[in-house]
């Protein structure tokens, strides 16, 4: 164990104001700090700070200006260009969770280095919108886009070296991860100077580097220290992104008088939002926390890397892409100048309608999947039927098209939170997996073990 694995010491009578600041004893005065050098490594219980919090929401007006990309260009390039950058983002974002796990983020140099990358994401988000179409006048887009985003990943490295002096495993595994991260850096910067075709080929080449070096790369080096902390950090993103959606449906929809189809589509659309964060803040998120505790060493940062890293990209990605469908309902609900409600929804709405709960309901089985050893089979079913439904979507009207997906999602809600149930009561209410193995969880009403004289 190292020594930020360890409680810090309580604080004395002239002792800090924090559990992180070690007390001193009565009579002396701790010596001034210079907070811009300051490091304050984490322990196991560690959670997430504000800043970050904060920090989340220029990422996640990053990721909404993706969509919006992808609205004004609704093909399979536009499509495809939007998972790319979408990828490059999530990819910068994650680091910065790593990163929090190592050291507070709202101490000394971690306080200037988040807010200086979020002056740098504000850059990138608005360069976003350009990103393969750069408006006459002003600066270079694309290129503003790939320097930005090159700054918060090398800002990301530096500090993190700084957070991990004493231990040299880590700093080698710094060093080592910076290989791939300089390669895709410098791929991001020639794609930005290319065009069109070409540029998207090039910023795929740093996308493949970045993801697969990593993960090649990835040695007994990486430390997860605060298992409680990661699981918030990517838990509260999943919350921002599904918070962030619904105010861009009503900012969108409240530009048009309200009406009884408005309405409609606005419960229709917190339904659809709602089991979401059902489907993965009930359960799946609770087992995922506590079978990160129960992982040591090179396992744990091995399942926080599969779990967290990788996997709940694809939750991110299902939100906005749901979210992305809902706001084409919502204008085509919202304004029937030239169209009918019962004209049927078509191109981007429908597919979008249909993939994105799929791509989520994907993600919280591979979750399952990664930590109990089995998938959540209702589910990829499900995801499976919204996939095949995708060309009957287009023929309904738009408020038929959502009202069919949010049914469909809540009927598997609902289908597993009474199959489950046994299960669910043990996890939320009785501690969890303190009476349960991961072959429990993989069964589908696992019994609870009950402790020696319970």
């Amino acid at each position: 164990m190292t020594a930020s694995d360890q409680a810090p010491p309580p604080a004395g009578p002239a002792g800090g104001d924090s559990p992180d600041v070690p007390a001193q004893p009565a009579g002396r005065r701790r010596a001034p700090v210079r907070m811009t050098g300051r490091i304050v490594p984490t322990d196991s219980t560690h959670r997430v700070t504000t800043l970050e919090l904060f920090f989340d929401l220029v990422f996640v007006f990053a990721f909404t200006q993706v969509t919006a990309l992808v609205a004004d260009d609704p093909t399979a390039r536009g499509a495809l260009r939007g998972l790319l950058l979408l990828a490059i983002l999530w990819f910068a974002w994650m680091s910065y969770a790593w990163l929090g796990n190592q050291a507070r983020a709202d101490e000394g140099v971690l306080r200037a280095a988040l807010i200086a990358a979020m002056m740098a994401m504000s850059a990138a988000s608005l360069a976003v919108p350009e990103a393969w179409n750069d408006l006459p006048g002003g600066l270079d887009a694309p290129v503003v886009l790939a320097l930005a985003i090159v700054v918060v990943r090398v800002e990301h490295l530096l500090v993190y070296a700084v957070a991990a002096r004493g231990d040299a495993a880590l700093l080698r595994q710094i060093v080592v991860a910076a290989v791939p991260v300089a390669v895709a850096a410098v791929l991001l910067v020639v794609g930005a100077f290319a065009d069109g075709g070409t540029r998207t080929l090039i910023w795929l080449a740093a996308l493949a580097v970045d993801y697969g070096g990593i993960f090649v790369t990835a040695g007994e080096g990486w430390r997860v220290h605060a298992p409680g902390y990661f699981s918030e950090r990517h838990g509260l993103i999943v919350i921002v992104a599904l918070g962030e959606s619904v105010v861009a449906l009503g900012a969108g929809a409240a530009a048009y008088p309200v009406s009884w189809a408005v309405l409609a589509m606005m419960a229709l659309a917190i339904a659809v939002s709602a089991t979401m964060w059902w489907l993965y803040f009930d359960v799946v998120a609770l087992v995922a926390e506590r079978i990160l505790r129960r992982r040591t060493g090179a396992a744990r940062s091995a399942m926080a890397r599969d779990t967290y890293t990788y996997l709940h990209f694809l939750l991110v990605l299902g939100i906005l892409t749901t979210a992305l469908g809902i706001k084409k309902v919502a204008g085509y609900v919202a304004d029937t100048t030239d169209h009918d409600l019962t004209d049927p929804v078509k191109g981007l709405a429908a597919v979008t309608l249909g993939l994105g709960p799929a791509l989520y309901l994907i993600g919280v089985s591979s979750i399952r999947w990664r930590n109990v050893g089995k998938p959540n089979l209702p589910r990829l079913v499900v995801a499976v039927l919204l996939l095949a439904i995708i060309p009957a979507l287009s023929r309904l009207p738009a408020l038929a098209a959502l009202g069919l997906v949010t049914v469909t999602m809540a009927g598997v809600t609902a289908f597993d939170d009474v199959r489950l149930a046994k299960a669910r009561d043990v996890i939320r209410h009785h501690d969890g997996l303190a009476h349960l193995t991961p072959a429990d969880l993989a069964e589908p009403v696992p019994q609870p073990r009950q402790e020696p004289g319970r």
